[in-house]
């Protein structure tokens, strides 16, 4: 492992890497040395990112699924386990946003379908990879992407901040479940306004060069998993 690449010989799951945060992470990734594992519905934005990595020198493999798919999950561990003793990091990015509105109106089948991805499959994720992040050298690494509306109520966000909020009650038990375990080190990021395509659905005609651009968080989550951090560590990406 050398300094221009602190991730070599390191296995990283990013969700939710067909663009976006997502992809963007991938990519910082792939540069610091890992090999990057990207899975996500969207197979053509899957095969962009697996392209932009592999043109910059890296190594990626991708494994379109929908996580939804009760059934996915452990089938994307299993094909995984059979090629990789050990997985070193885990990043959670995959979210829906929802439709925005008053608590009142929310579509209970969307509701449903955002509490499937935003919620059921963090934990169906964190269940199937704890053996292998588990095992890997030096301890594994999970990363949670959050929002700061699930830590802050804001009107018409009810839907989408109350997955977040359950998100990051989810993933701080396992961490503190793991804090003297030493097994797996846990960390919570949010991104804060950022460059993506969710947010120009939640925010139409804002001029997108007044936020950052996901490399800015892609980097931050990067350097994360290079430096190391304490299990629990939260922060807000600025810049």
């Amino acid at each position: 492992m050398t300094d221009t690449k602190p991730l070599a010989d390191r296995l990283v799951l990013v969700t939710g890497a067909s663009r976006g945060i997502g992809a963007a992470t991938a990519e910082a990734l792939a540069r610091a040395g890992a090999h990057v594992l990207l899975t996500a519905r969207t197979s053509g934005g899957l095969e962009e990112v697996e392209e932009r990595v592999h043109a910059a020198g890296g190594s990626a493999t991708i494994a379109p699924m929908d996580l939804t798919d009760s059934d996915g999950v452990a089938r994307l561990a299993a094909a995984i386990a059979e090629r990789w003793t050990a997985l070193d990091a885990l990043v959670l990015n995959a979210a829906m946003l929802g439709s925005l509105g008053p608590v009142q109106t929310i579509d209970p089948k969307e509701f449903a379908r955002l509490l499937t991805l935003n919620i059921a499959a963090q934990q169906a994720l964190i269940a199937a990879f704890d053996p292998m992040l588990r095992v890997a050298p030096g301890g594994g690494n999970l990363i949670a992407v959050t929002s700061s509306v699930g830590r802050a109520p804001r009107a018409f966000w009810g839907a989408y901040g109350a997955s977040k909020a359950a998100l990051e009650t989810l993933v701080g038990a396992y961490a503190e479940e793991q804090r003297n375990l030493g097994k797996v080190r846990v960390a919570i990021v949010d991104p804060g306004a950022t460059r993506t395509r969710m947010r120009a659905k939640a925010f139409p005609g804002e001029d997108e060069t007044t936020v950052k651009p996901p490399e800015v968080v892609g980097g931050r989550i990067a350097a994360l998993l290079a430096s190391g951090f304490d299990t629990g560590h939260f922060e807000r990406v600025t810049g």
